[in-house]
């Protein structure tokens, strides 16, 4: 018996779908369907480059409630004084950000925007949530300062003492005394040239006590146990008031070990930068075999290396500071001769993966504003299994107890709709693909949800079925009049979902747009499924039986 042409219409429009949600080769050389995919993956190696990995993955993504991972929601930082245009601040932030993320090595990372204030970072499957903090906020503004050769600085400190006394400060702090001056120099009894100046400082003035003169033009020493107390004295006005026109004074990035102590440097620098990192053009970490201590080998652009050899060429012998977010990286190197557009950031005790970490950002560009975490979330990778094997045991049990109800309750048209139901996942899945979107556990709610609401309208179209078999029609025509009578419930019922689902989609963050946009996906599969595939089922096993008398239903 040859096959009526709507129901072979019907059938080719099946296979269409199938093959778009399944997606096998070449189909799925256009991003859609279910077909593993070649994906290229940006891995970093063991001497820190980064290096491309092929694996094969399902295009369905997997959301931080399911593998794990760190979300983080960050603002710009006004509390250090106000941002220009914060509006475009965010915008440039967030082209940094995604850089250094693409950078970092994560897989399937989500990085946007979100309201006109907010930028969201989502980082699935991520093991050092500390790490990619301190990257995602780390500024990495970079610049290359003098410092104060003439000692500007250190001649003003009488004055800057005399203010304090005045305003009511006094001299306290573990660097006062000769016993402090011993100390630095080691215990060495043979008193060095620049003792005196030194004793000079620790005299008992309420800033000069806690400092030492270092042995560069510029450079003071404060003890790691009195570096809180100078550094809230730094930043008085009695203090920035007396500071050298066109100076600026700028901590080191750390404490460093000078003979028995640990001491933070405390620099006197121009204020204006020779050059900055806007001319960076590439930075790699590396270990110097010569000291055996990570370093950042940076490249200027070619106007930027121009820049710098004539800057440099002007301060020979001269000692240049190497500022990162305002803080002196290593002791300022001294100026040999001129430098043109490669040069080198030693990092001290720091590990490589730090200095890995600094290439980094500098390769990405600095931020144009500070931001700030005002909400973060860590998810586990035990968690997220934890919340997989649940999942698929609730969606299991739930589908199977569905299945039986519907078979027992309406016999073999029951079998009709769970074979539809079939095609609805592959459906469903299939346009989560398409759409690119991550799968979380409110999705699979939302999944779930769906699945009820296809079972829903097959229960109309049979119930509907019944009634017109008990009106003594023939099967064609109660099959036609319970699809044609259950129709506009149907319509209704999931027109009104979807409107919900969109209101979600549009209001709603995070977990509530993955709710909502796979609930939207569902109910068209689900409205797909009931009504057109379970229709063609129906329409088939009629057109094999013509003499059809009653139907098992």
């Amino acid at each position: 018996m040859a096959m009526p042409a709507n129901i072979r219409n019907r059938l080719i429009v099946i296979a269409g779908l199938v093959l778009l949600s399944v997606g096998p080769p070449p189909i799925n050389m256009l991003g859609l369907g279910l077909w593993p995919q070649e994906v290229t993956l940006r891995t970093r190696g063991a001497d820190g480059r980064m290096r491309d990995t092929t694996v094969q993955r399902v295009p369905i993504k997997l959301g931080l409630d399911l593998q794990g991972g760190i979300h983080l929601a960050l603002e710009v930082d006004q509390s250090r004084g106000p941002v220009a245009d914060p509006g475009g601040a965010l915008e440039r932030a967030l082209r940094v950000i995604r850089t250094r993320i693409d950078e970092f090595g994560v897989a399937e990372p989500l990085v946007q925007r979100v309201g006109t204030g907010r930028i969201v970072v989502e980082l699935p499957g991520l093991r050092d949530p500390a790490r990619a903090k301190q990257i995602v906020q780390r500024s990495a503004f970079l610049e290359f300062r003098i410092t104060d050769m003439q000692n500007a600085f250190s001649a003003v400190l009488p004055q800057i003492d005399a203010a304090l006394r005045r305003a009511g400060v006094r001299a306290t702090g573990a660097a006062a005394g000769v016993s402090a001056v011993e100390q630095l120099l080691g215990g060495d009894t043979t008193r060095r040239a620049d003792t005196a100046a030194v004793d000079s400082l620790a005299a008992g003035g309420a800033f000069s006590s806690l400092l030492f003169q270092g042995s560069l033009p510029g450079e003071f020493l404060v003890p790691e146990e009195d570096f809180p107390r100078a550094d809230s004295l730094v930043h008085l006005p009695e203090v920035q008031r007396l500071v050298p026109r066109g100076l600026e004074l700028m901590w080191s990035a750390g404490p460093m070990s000078q003979g028995a102590r640990s001491y933070y440097g405390l620099y006197a620098v121009d204020r204006r930068p020779i050059i900055t990192g806007d001319y960076l053009a590439d930075a790699q970490a590396q270990i110097d075999p010569t000291y055996n201590q990570a370093v950042a080998n940076f490249q200027l652009t070619r106007a930027g290396g121009r820049i710098f050899s004539r800057a440099t060429g002007q301060h020979v012998n001269d000692f240049m500071a190497i500022v990162l977010d305002g803080r002196v990286q290593g002791r300022p190197p001294i100026i040999k001769s001129q430098i043109g557009q490669r040069g080198q950031i030693e990092l001290g005790n720091a590990s490589l993966q730090d200095a890995q970490d600094l290439a980094l950002t500098l390769r990405a560009g600095a931020l144009p504003a500070p931001l700030t975490i005002v909400e973060e979330r860590t998810v586990g990778p035990s968690l997220g299994k934890d919340s997989i094997d649940k999942s698929k045991r609730a969606a299991i049990v739930g589908c199977l107890v569905i299945v039986v109800m519907v078979v027992v309750y309406y016999r073999f048209a029951g079998l009709l709709a769970v074979a539809a139901l079939g095609f609805y996942v592959l459906f469903t899945l299939g346009g989560l693909a398409l759409l690119d979107a991550t799968l979380t556990l409110p999705g699979l709610a939302g999944f779930l949800l769906s699945v009820g609401m296809a079972v829903d309208a097959n229960v109309l179209v049979f119930e509907r079925i019944r009634e017109e078999l008990a009106q003594n029609k023939t099967v064609p025509a109660a099959v036609d009049g319970g699809f044609q009578h259950a129709m506009p419930a149907i319509v209704d019922s999931n027109l009104t979902t979807v409107l919900t689902a969109l209101f979600l989609f549009q209001f709603g963050t995070g977990p509530v747009k993955g709710f909502a946009i796979t609930l939207i996906i569902g109910i068209l599969a689900s409205f797909l499924s009931a009504v057109f595939l379970t229709r063609t089922f129906f329409l088939i096993w009629i057109q094999r039986r013509p003499t059809l008398k009653e139907f098992p239903i």
